[in-house]
Order: structure tokens, then sequence, then C-alpha cells
């Protein structure tokens, strides 16, 4: 399952540092310059109360003996690479269920998405696909695997030059500006957020699954 997303990236593997070898992310280096280590793929997780899906028997209930059918989500696993002008991202993983009743074979299918977010609150695209459990008789485990990914142009995938500029200017003890972080202006902020993106997947849950899930 591949999202394509159309939109231009702003984002790069690039070191915004002479020396960031040596320094951590925020910190000034040896030249007064900020070291910050972007790259063009996007995070990959799980939201919180997502990567877990209960049902029960009877569906109204949530008394525990009522539990019928639980999975979660588990061993993410990502690859990302170059093809062309793209950055290809690419996650799989493995959904671990469990059963109640062990009696007969039986099918569950899950539903899950996986959404591309710009910026932590804008979603470029989201894809819902499913994933298929099945039991057999006398077991109550069984697992499967499913994926979800990106597909981002990188037209835009380099910072603005006047960010970068910025970023790694040379800074000289005493300047007004020496001592101010230049993460901390506004439009700098807005710049590393455009260039922030994120691959999210977890369970499609309905609300009361979610409540379920925030409230247990």
């Amino acid at each position: 399952m591949t999202v394509r997303v159309t939109v231009r990236i702003a984002a790069t593997a690039i070191v915004l540092s002479l020396l960031a070898g040596c320094a951590k992310d925020g910190d000034f280096d040896e030249t007064g310059g900020i070291a910050i280590t972007r790259s063009a793929c996007p995070a990959v997780a799980i939201p919180a109360q997502t990567g877990d899906i209960t049902f029960f028997n009877p569906a109204n209930s949530r008394a525990a003996n009522a539990i019928d059918v639980t999975a979660s989500i588990t061993n993410m696993r990502v690859s990302c690479a170059d093809q062309g002008s793209d950055v290809v991202s690419n996650a799989t993983f493995d959904v671990l269920a469990r059963r109640a009743d062990p009696r007969g074979s039986r099918e569950v299918v899950l539903p899950y998405f996986a959404t591309v977010m710009r910026g932590g609150t804008t979603v470029v695209a989201k894809r819902i696909s499913t994933v298929r459990i099945v039991f057999a008789d006398g077991q109550i485990r069984a697992s499967a695997q499913g994926q979800g990914g990106a597909v981002i142009e990188r037209a835009q995938a380099t910072l603005p030059l006047d960010i970068q500029k910025t970023l790694t200017r040379k800074r000289k003890a005493g300047e007004a500006e020496a001592a101010t972080d230049p993460l901390a202006r506004p439009e700098i902020k807005a710049a590393v957020a455009r260039a922030s993106f994120e691959l999210l997947i977890g369970f499609q849950l309905t609300s009361d699954q979610l409540q379920y899930n925030a409230t247990r």
C-alpha cells in the first residue's frame, strides 16, 4: 500500500552545521551556527491509543470476561530511499491477535490507516487498508503482516536558502544575535514545520474503541 503525496515537500538530508558531527541537534557549533540534522525521510510512528484494538461479545459490554478478540501492532520496520525525484518510505509491521474462544476456525479483518502529516497538524494523505487474521481450530493466537508507505516529491526537498544561511551563519561573541536561538524565530519555526513530515500508522478505530483505549 503506497500513499503518493502530490504536494512539494520541504525536507532534506542536510547537516545545517559545519561541524555537526560532534554536536547535538539545537547546539551552537564552533562556528556559531546551529547544529541540525534533517532527513527527507518522514518519521514513522503509531499514534497514541491506535496501536491496539479490542472487540467484545456482546458488543455493548466492556466487562473483562466479554473480551472477544484483541490485536496489537508491533515490530514496525521502515525503509526509505531516493527514487529519482522522489523519496519513498515503506513500513511493514506485525499484527499479533488473540481470541478468547479457541473453538473452530475463524477469520477477523482489521482496518488500519496510513496517514501522511505535515508539520504535525496537516493531513496530506490518508489511506485505509485491512489486515486479515486467521485462527485455526483450537488456536487462540494468530498473526499477520501489514504495510504502509509514502512517496514524497522532493522538488523542494531543501530548506529555503535564506533559512539555511540564517541557521548556519557564523555568530561572534558579544553580538545580540549570538545569544538568540534562531529556531525561536517564527519564520524559522514555520520553515522547519513545513519541512517536517510523518507517516502515521494505526488501527482505524471507532469512537467507542478509541475511548476504550484511552480509559482502560
